[in-house]
């Protein structure tokens, strides 16, 4: 009951102190950092459950993007039908790319997914420049129609249905960590010898762990594209393929509340330190070693024990019934 309660509680917290946020901070700055927490969803997925750090999550943004682009360029001009595009865009390039990469394990799956991102990036700026319109990327602000209850052409409406998906995402992935395909994950990364025992593949567990993951990075390209209304080949610059790793490491590496902190935190201080000096990434690089000396928990790895030993006191005795007997 108590564990139930927890993360009830921990899920209120989170998206109360998110949506609070929302009045004490710039819209951009929230909308930022909520597409960015789900950015980082995938990418934390992979590396905690699965033990894949990918460098090529820009490639799988920049294939959402792309997909809702297209759509409200060429095609029509209703947001949430071009953002199941881009969804749907990105889910087809995982399955193709996935039954590949995911027979890498270690450092040549970092190296391939990174090389993926180069191959993306110059098909959009060289390769397919007439369809992308190149460096000059694809504008259609104003090809996006207004739509009933949420209008996701205003920044306030984006807002509350970027909060919505963002929790729903979150909930999905709170189900998979307490199901058996996620003990199956976590499995696949500690000993894959017990999994193929009991009957599993270490195969088919992986490869549905990339698709579920690299779609979920689609999702936040697609938001992007809808959000900016503008999407260019510097979406997936190979420059900005350490971003999620880096947010997964600040955050927490395989929590659920990792990605929100960690994305908060890095676009809090990007904002911020780039107005100081100009090579900001310079301070978050001192930080993140700070972070793997002190043990690799990141923020909301070092702060969860802290507030449920403030807020939840474990019962150091057995608690006793009405009539004195001891219950175990």
């Amino acid at each position: 009951m108590m564990k139930a309660f927890r993360w009830w509680w921990g899920l209120l917290l989170a998206f109360s102190l998110l949506a609070l946020s929302r009045v004490f901070l710039p819209l951009p700055f929230i909308n930022e950092v909520v597409i960015f927490s789900i950015y980082t969803m995938g990418c934390s997925f992979l590396l905690g459950r699965v033990g894949f750090i990918s460098f090529g999550q820009p490639a799988y943004l920049a294939v959402g993007a792309y997909g809702t682009a297209f759509y409200l360029f060429y095609f029509g001009t209703n947001p949430y039908i071009g953002i199941l595009l881009g969804v749907l865009s990105g889910l087809i390039v995982s399955g193709i790319v996935g039954p590949l990469f995911v027979r890498l394990r270690s450092d040549y799956f970092a190296l391939v997914n990174l090389a993926l991102a180069v191959i993306v990036y110059y098909l959009m700026q060289k390769v397919l420049a007439d369809i992308t319109k190149g460096d000059n990327g694809l504008w259609f602000l104003t090809n996006i129609a207004s739509t009933p209850l949420l209008d996701l052409g205003k920044p306030n409406h984006f807002f509350i249905f970027a909060f919505l998906v963002a929790l729903a995402v979150w909930v999905f992935y709170k189900y998979l960590d307490d199901s058996i395909y996620g003990a199956c994950c976590l499995a696949t990364k500690i000993n894959e010898d017990k999994l193929k025992f009991l009957g599993y593949s270490n195969y088919s567990v992986r490869l549905l762990a990339f698709i579920i993951a690299n779609t979920t990075t689609a999702l936040a390209g697609a938001m992007y594209a809808v959000y900016l209304g503008f999407v260019s080949p510097e979406i997936t610059s190979p420059a900005r393929a350490a971003d999620p790793v880096v947010v997964t490491i600040l955050g927490g590496v395989g929590t659920l509340y990792g990605p929100i902190v960690g994305a908060f935190a890095y676009t809090g201080m990007k904002d911020v330190i780039s107005k100081l000096i100009g090579n900001w990434e310079l301070f978050i690089g001192f930080l993140l070693v700070l972070i793997m000396l002190a043990g690799e928990k990141g923020i909301w790895g070092t702060l969860q024990p802290l507030l449920e030993k403030s807020l939840f006191r474990k019962r150091t005795t057995t608690g006793t019934d009405d009539s004195g007997d001891t219950r175990r």
